[in-house]
């Protein structure tokens, strides 16, 4: 079983930073990529970042400037860095990863996601 838990997600001021956090935990062989989405009331679940393995990224090109994506790879462990912060920002952030499961005779990818993290921007 597999597990990914958010933090950090919290209340902050227009123009403030928040840092969040998402430790993947359970039984795995590897992780190819982790990276988190977003999603508003009302609104579909949209992609803000994602980071392979190897360290390559990817992010919504709305966010490039604001939002940093790191990983420890030691800890399982995927960081999302959110700057200059907007009231357009506030959602619920969703940790995401692809995960390599199975046995040493079968072993396959699987997606998951964590239980998500609110955001709110507002003064």
């Amino acid at each position: 079983q597999v597990q990914l838990v958010e933090s950090g997600g919290c209340l902050v001021q227009p123009e403030g930073s928040l840092r969040l956090s998402c430790a993947a935990s359970g039984s795995f062989f590897s992780i190819v990529a982790m990276g988190w989405y977003r999603q508003a009331p009302g609104k579909q679940r949209d992609l803000v970042a994602v980071i392979w393995s190897g360290g390559n990224t990817n992010y919504a090109d709305s966010l490039k400037g604001r939002f940093t994506i790191s990983r420890d790879n030691a800890k399982n462990t995927v960081y999302l860095q959110m700057n200059s912060l907007k009231p357009e920002d506030t959602s619920v952030y969703y940790c995401t990863a692809e995960i390599v499961v199975g046995d040493n005779v079968r072993r396959r990818r699987e997606r998951y996601w964590g239980q998500g993290t609110q955001v709110t921007v507002s003064s």
